[in-house]
């Protein structure tokens, strides 16, 4: 039996390729491949955070062998960093050095007569001129200088891979605009380009649609279901000559909240905790798991933008404290969230009266008033999705009063992650 590593056998965030799932019932690598190689149109790959989408895209046009270029968002500060990105990937430069050549000829003139003898053809006599010409040349060295957009443009046009720019949304809205309008007539010349994101109302393809009208191309990634899920720990185990039960399979897959990153984790850890660290001499049978595994999961996922929800905006005076029922006390920011704690929610909608209920649930007295939630709920919005070591975890409705809950690490969180 092949040896293979446990780490290369599960890579929660990176590229799983031993235990890579092509999901075939929703056939996205076949609509990706058909979108590429067919439309003349930006394809726009969106789905949930940790869903599998560079994933998906990196199977199809891999980021590792020389022939695409992918940009990653979250490293793009100014505009000219992404097309010195371009300029480096392609072998261009935006500066260019031409030399100009000059020459001159100078005739000297005299006179002369006499008989000028030339054998066989003729004798010719008279008086006239004759002379001897110098030629020189002389140089001169200048560059031509381009801006990188308009040079990384002109690269672009005789590029024979693909584009990809990942984390879409964490470009600068400007930059957004800037790049897609670039784009625009490459794509009509044949570039392929990709654009993975999340489909979230103030970023992504919404906005890109309005640039490239009838010139877009969307493939939304669903979250996994829990068969998809299982299939990552049903062909991975057997690589580590390991047999997993399959109620422990279904449990694992239950705590992932459709998130094959979280999946790989589950696994990872789950092997980490019973000492395999790669492929076992002799088969061992897993049946059984530790919830302290989704504890120990859960720090290292929504920890960090849980406690700057919990934290708030800055404000001079300090918040009003809250006696709990479970004991001690807390402001109306650590109330919210231990009332969404309480309700453990996966990546749901939370109607407003449900958290109003919660928030009765686990106070002892002095309730907030409705508007005090709503604008708590308002401004941690407003923080989640400011926030540059993440994308937007939740996203306040004002209009229809709804709380959604986007992102699986913090829902994930929620429900196991030490709330203090």
């Amino acid at each position: 039996m092949k040896t293979y590593k446990t780490s290369r056998v599960f890579v929660p965030g990176g590229m799983p390729r031993l235990t890579y799932v092509s999901r075939n019932a929703v056939n996205l690598e076949g609509l990706l491949k058909y979108s590429i190689d067919n439309l003349h149109k930006l394809i726009t790959v969106t789905g949930q955070t940790k869903s599998g989408k560079t994933v998906l895209v990196n199977k199809i046009l891999p980021r590792d062998d020389g022939a695409n270029i992918w940009i990653d968002g979250g490293s793009i500060e100014k505009e000219d960093d992404l097309w010195s990105t371009v300029l480096q990937e392609t072998n261009s430069a935006h500066e260019v050095t031409k030399t100009t050549t000059s020459t001159s000829t100078n005739h000297v003139k005299g006179d002369v007569s006499g008989k000028l003898g030339i054998p066989v053809l003729a004798e010719v006599s008279g008086k006239g001129e004759i002379g001897t010409s110098r030629s020189g040349s002389s140089g001169e060295t200048r560059s031509i200088k381009s801006t990188p957009r308009a040079a990384g443009i002109k690269a672009l046009r005789s590029f024979e891979g693909a584009l990809v720019v990942d984390d879409f949304h964490y470009l600068p809205r400007d930059i957004q605009g800037s790049l897609i309008r670039a784009l625009k007539p490459l794509v009509f010349d044949g570039l392929r380009s990709v654009v993975i994101a999340i489909p979230h109302r103030r970023f992504d393809a919404v906005r890109v649609e309005r640039e490239m009208t009838g010139r877009v191309e969307n493939i939304d990634v669903p979250a996994w279901d829990e068969n998809e899920l299982r299939e990552i720990a049903e062909t991975g185990f057997p690589l580590l000559n390991v047999n997993i039960a399959e109620d422990i399979t279904r449990k694992i897959a239950r705590q992932a909240y459709g998130s094959p990153h979280l999946m790989q984790e589950f696994c990872q850890r789950l092997a980490a905790k019973s000492g395999i660290a790669e492929t076992m001499q002799r088969q061992i049978t897993i049946n059984q798991v530790n919830e302290q595994l989704f504890r120990e999961a859960a720090e290292g996922t929504g920890k960090v933008i849980y406690d700057k929800l919990a934290r708030g905006p800055r404000q001079r005076t300090d918040r009003l404290q809250r006696a709990l029922i479970s004991g001690g006390t807390t402001d109306i920011y650590g109330v919210v969230l231990k009332a969404l704690s309480s309700l453990a929610p996966g990546l749901d909608t939370i109607e407003y009266e449900q958290i109003r209920s919660a928030i009765k649930a686990i106070l002892i007295d002095a309730l907030p008033q409705a508007h005090e939630v709503t604008r708590v709920l308002e401004r941690m919005a407003e923080i989640a999705s400011s926030d540059e070591s993440s994308t937007p975890v939740i996203d306040w409705d004002k209009d229809e009063n709804k709380l959604h809950i986007t992102d699986p690490f913090f829902a994930f969180y929620l429900k196991w992650g030490s709330i203090a």
